[in-house]
């Protein structure tokens, strides 16, 4: 098992780092946390908003495989990214690096706020939902079991990533094995009749597309969580590109087969009809021990998605303490796990606040487009370290510079779309993000002032 110093070149402050991460995760433990960091709960209850803004089967599968295809262009864009900058951080440390230390402070701001934090709540919240259904718990255990998933979540993540990694790999098997069970009842078990994919209806499926990719992209979000655990991987440089791809295509062939599950037992019209498609089609196959078994899938993968978004938004928080630019003890690791228990259990109370104020939900509407913000953004960092980093990078993405421009002007699109038709949510989302900005010159002021005391942080 390899140790390794972050690297403190870019660092901001005059005091030397002292942490180090352990590189511990292999291959398939990069690939599960990819897979585990976009498959929650989206493509188990969402897919009829896509279903409702498509004309025809075929539309919506299109759909699909477009917005994986897209997305797979970024994840090559991080992969490159990561093995370029293979330390803990992700987004943080590409913009800090590139746009300057305002920029990552700002990702990192609202990663804390909202964009994290609000995730972690919301997902979690939808675990409580559907563990309640699993074992005929009165709603009265809702909170409860919300809190209860975030703190076992933290929990297991502050004795090592090899004990985190082990967990997160078996929440993504089982995830993926729900998958499976709901693709072979939907295209073998049930379905007369439904399975034709039809020709689009232009009237229909062109004035929505862009209604309809936006909750399709956002069940493909989630992929850049592995380059903030970069410092953790082995051989970085040639297990990320690796993992990245490998998860990516997992998702995308998945998310397809799914929904071709839907199609084939409901029609495009009753998936259009339904909030909860992959309950729809347990129900006809097995009645109420269907419903039962998706419940479980359900629950297992939201309580995945969860455990990846406090372990990687962690790490950033620890990056930025090392950096100056939040508090100093949050930089710190546990000297035998090597974990930032500290920033583990801080964005984990945060999401508890969140979830206990029952405000998370409005908060993650206000920024969610943040997220593929910030992945745009991330990208477009690509560019600066191609001119300014003369060192080869031992994975370049392919078709530079057209796919990198591509993945960011259709993002582009697609922010400018949730601006224009959802202005009051949106405008909110960017007030909490530019609000970052007096916080940081402030933050930058005190810290220096304490600095210059010799206070402790």
């Amino acid at each position: 098992m390899l140790a390794t110093t972050l690297c403190s070149d870019h660092a901001m402050s005059d005091s030397p780092a002292s942490t180090s991460y352990q590189r511990s995760l292999g291959p398939w433990d990069a690939a599960l946390i990819v897979v585990g960091g976009i498959i929650g709960g989206g493509i188990f209850l969402t897919p009829g908003v896509a279903a409702q803004r498509t004309g025809s089967d075929l539309s919506l599968l299109l759909l699909w495989i477009g917005a994986g295809v897209l997305t797979l262009v970024g994840a090559l864009c991080y992969a490159e990214l990561g093995a370029r900058r293979p330390n803990a951080g992700g987004i943080y440390v590409y913009l800090r690096e590139a746009f300057g230390p305002l920029a990552g402070f700002l990702f990192g701001w609202t990663m804390l706020l909202v964009i994290y934090s609000g995730s972690s709540a919301a997902v979690a919240t939808i675990f409580a939902r559907y563990a309640s259904a699993l074992f005929g718990l009165s709603p009265a255990w809702a909170l409860p079991l919300t809190i209860g998933a975030l703190v076992f979540v933290a929990g297991v993540n502050l004795f090592g990533i090899r004990l985190g990694a082990r967990i997160q790999n078996l929440f993504s098997l089982l995830k993926l094995l729900a998958v499976a069970v709901l693709v072979v009842c939907g295209l073998f078990l049930t379905g007369a009749g439904h399975g034709a994919v039809h020709a689009p209806d232009p009237a229909r499926s062109g004035a929505g597309f862009m209604g309809a990719a936006l909750p399709v992209l956002f069940a493909y979000s989630g992929f850049t969580y592995l380059n903030n655990l970069a410092g953790e991987v082995r051989d970085p440089q040639r297990t990320l590109p690796r993992a990245l791809t490998l998860g990516m295509l997992l998702v995308i062939v998945a998310y397809v087969l799914v929904n071709l599950a839907y199609l084939a037992t409901l029609g495009h019209a009753g998936l259009a009809a339904s909030n909860a498609p992959a309950a729809d089609v347990m129900r006809q196959v097995f009645g109420p021990l269907g419903e039962k078994v998706i419940a479980a899938g359900v629950a297992i993968s939201t309580l995945g998605f969860c455990n990846i978004t406090l372990v990687a938004g962690a790490r950033v928080l620890q990056v930025m303490g090392e950096d100056g630019l939040f508090f100093r003890s949050v930089a710190q690791l546990h000297p035998r796990y090597r974990t930032p228990n500290l920033a583990l259990l801080l964005l984990a109370g945060w999401a508890i606040v969140l979830a206990l104020s029952g405000s998370y939900g409005q908060l993650l509407d206000y920024a969610t487009f943040g997220d593929w913000l910030a992945c745009a953004v991330g990208v477009a960092t690509l560019f600066w370290y191609r001119r300014h980093d003369a060192a080869a990078a031992s994975f370049r993405v392919p078709g530079y510079p057209w796919l990198p421009l591509l993945f960011i002007g259709m993002v582009t699109w697609v922010v400018l779309a949730t601006m224009r038709d959802n202005p009051r949510n949106a405008g909110i989302g960017v007030l909490i993000m530019l609000a970052g900005v007096p916080v940081y010159f402030l933050w930058r002021r005190v810290f220096s002032r304490a600095q210059a005391m010799g206070m402790p942080q």
